[in-house]
């Protein structure tokens, strides 16, 4: 299973709150355009990120769900795919020295017709978008370090 990974100059507590601020999600996830709503309590279980995704004009819009939380350790979404069914994603932050967090991040299609494509092939397809969402990430918790 392919993991992408990005190192920041934080401690967890402090990379987890950009996580938990549900209005940066368009902000760092790969596709995603416009937040409407997020609901009241997010990062809690069960609570949603109502979002768009796609270009304009041609947007679709869809929900994603926290179905696990460990602050300031491990977030588990499921983000929906519109028809498509929906992703798992696991996001994972440790301190490997101090004041440097680690975060992972590994997706996998979990309902709908993508389940059935064999895992080589989802780790190649959300590869290189999971690790340009992780880098975006990364400098939004870089810029609101320097800004605290």
């Amino acid at each position: 299973m392919l993991t992408a990974e990005v190192t920041v100059p934080v401690r967890p507590d402090r990379a987890f709150a950009t996580l938990a601020d549900g209005w940066l999600y368009a902000s760092w996830v790969v596709g995603a355009s416009h937040i409407g709503k997020v609901d009241p309590g997010w990062p809690a279980v069960g609570s949603r990120i109502h979002y768009r995704f796609g270009l304009w004009p041609v947007l679709i819009s869809d929900t994603t769900e926290v179905r696990a939380i460990d602050p300031p350790n491990r977030l588990e979404l499921e983000a929906k795919l519109w028809s498509v069914g929906s992703a798992w994603i696991t996001l994972t932050l440790v301190e490997e020295e101090p004041g440097h967090t680690t975060i992972r991040m590994v997706e996998r299609a979990a309902r709908g017709p993508a389940q059935w494509i064999p895992g080589v092939a989802q780790d190649l397809l959300f590869a290189a978008r999971n690790q340009e969402s992780l880098d975006r990430l990364a400098n939004l918790i870089r810029a609101r370090s320097q800004n605290q």
